[in-house]
């Protein structure tokens, strides 16, 4: 019983430490917008993803494997890519996001979309997509977390090479995109990439919003 005492305790203050009120907000507002805008915009005009998702679907194609099976493997990949090279908060802090994705995701479900359809104005869908998810993304990984083995793999990809976030999500997304020509029309294609690219600009944006200035004046 002593050591249940201790362990709770323990797991308190961890929470305590990991969770702070900024963070918690962060994250959950940050899950809200992303998935709010992959449901009412690029879910219905059709537009495809870079990065994790993508890399599911491009695997399905080439290899017949269930994206069910492979979605799961590689997020946790990206996830322990994430723990051995950026810590325990960043996996503390992720598998909230991840809940939260999901919760989200569940509850914009259950109403049907709140926009009108862009199916027609794909360029249109692609800028605002874009702006939603990295608007979203961006306060999540301002506080040092990933909503998915998008975030995870973009981060440790940024820390490794010490690219800006934007330049590591690029990569990661352009790479899968191209090799995603192997099946995906081209035109679809370049929607993905004008969103892909205004969210990850959006993302390092909001991810050193004011840090670079005050690293500046603390020097």
């Amino acid at each position: 019983m002593l050591r249940l005492n201790k362990l709770t305790r323990w797991w308190a203050r961890e929470i305590r430490s990991t969770f702070t009120l900024k963070t918690t907000v962060s994250i959950l507002i940050g899950t809200a917008i992303t998935t709010f805008g992959i449901y009412n915009i690029h879910q219905q005009a059709d537009i495809t993803e870079g990065g994790i998702l993508g890399m599911v679907l491009l695997f399905h194609f080439w290899l017949g494997v269930s994206s069910s099976l492979l979605s799961p493997v590689l997020d946790t990949l990206s996830y322990l890519l994430g723990f051995r090279y950026l810590g325990k908060e960043f996996l503390k802090t992720s598998i909230f996001a991840t809940i939260c994705m999901a919760g989200f995701f569940r509850l914009w479900e259950l109403f049907p979309p709140v926009l009108p359809s862009l199916a027609d104005m794909p360029v249109l869908a692609a800028i605002l997509g874009g702006c939603f998810i990295g608007c979203g993304c961006g306060l999540v990984v301002r506080q040092g977390a990933s909503s998915a083995g998008d975030d995870a793999l973009a981060l440790v990809i940024s820390k490794l090479t010490h690219w800006r976030i934007s330049r590591a999500y690029l990569f990661t997304d352009v790479t899968v995109l191209i090799l995603s020509l192997s099946y995906i029309p081209v035109q679809r294609i370049l929607y993905s990439l004008l969103t892909v690219t205004i969210s990850s600009f959006l993302i390092d944006f909001i991810q050193n919003a004011g840090r670079e200035r005050a690293e500046v004046t603390s020097a």
